[in-house]
């Protein structure tokens, strides 16, 4: 059975919304994109790193997706798994790309998704695709966390614990801190949480 992993770059007040650069994800007219760069490391260079080396499928959202291939098909030497995985996209809109191997899921995605975890493979990583994150975490299918936090504020963005998510209790099962202060943690899903919790 695999799990789904949702691996995200976060700040202390849960903003996921754009860190890689100044154009990544400006709706909302979100202006901090690239927040990432100055507290970025060789440490979480190196976690980072262990993450990417292994072996896994993706899971993404239509935008995410759409970032990632028109990047990654010419940069795969950075990354060489990415362009091998599997990428499961959640979306209406796509339905072909010229990045392979590509399924889409373009109609109940909570019950497709469900039966990809039931099927034997590699995990299921999620990076970014904010709006799937919450469709996931609102159907109490999300596995692991391998979160960055960064200890910055935004006060504004798109967050990755949003209303609807379901009660859930995860156990810590490592961490690190960075250098620059950049909290490196794995949560693993222990169960739901009784309203009397």
């Amino acid at each position: 059975m695999r799990k789904i992993i949702v691996l995200e770059h976060i700040t202390l007040d849960g903003v996921i919304q754009g860190p890689g650069g100044p154009h990544e994800d400006t709706s909302e007219n979100f202006k901090y994109g690239g927040w990432i760069e100055a507290l970025s490391d060789e440490v979480l260079g190196k976690l980072l790193r262990k993450q990417m080396d292994k072996t896994f499928d993706l899971l993404l959202g239509r935008k995410t997706f759409d970032n990632w291939a028109s990047y990654w098909p010419q940069h795969g030497d950075a990354w060489e798994g990415v362009n091998k995985a599997v990428k499961y996209v959640a979306s209406n809109k796509v339905k072909s790309a010229d990045w392979q191997p590509f399924v889409f899921i373009n109609e109940d995605i909570v019950e497709k998704v469900s039966q990809l975890k039931q099927q034997d493979g590699p995990d299921l990583n999620v990076w970014g695709s904010s709006d799937l994150v919450q469709t996931l975490l609102r159907h109490d299918l999300v596995d692991v966390f391998w979160l960055m936090i960064y200890p910055i504020t935004l006060g504004r963005g798109k967050r990755l614990f949003r209303e609807g998510t379901i009660p859930t209790a995860f156990k810590v099962t490592e961490s690190t801190v960075t250098p620059k202060g950049v909290i490196v943690v794995r949560l693993e899903r222990e169960g739901m949480i009784a309203e009397s919790y």
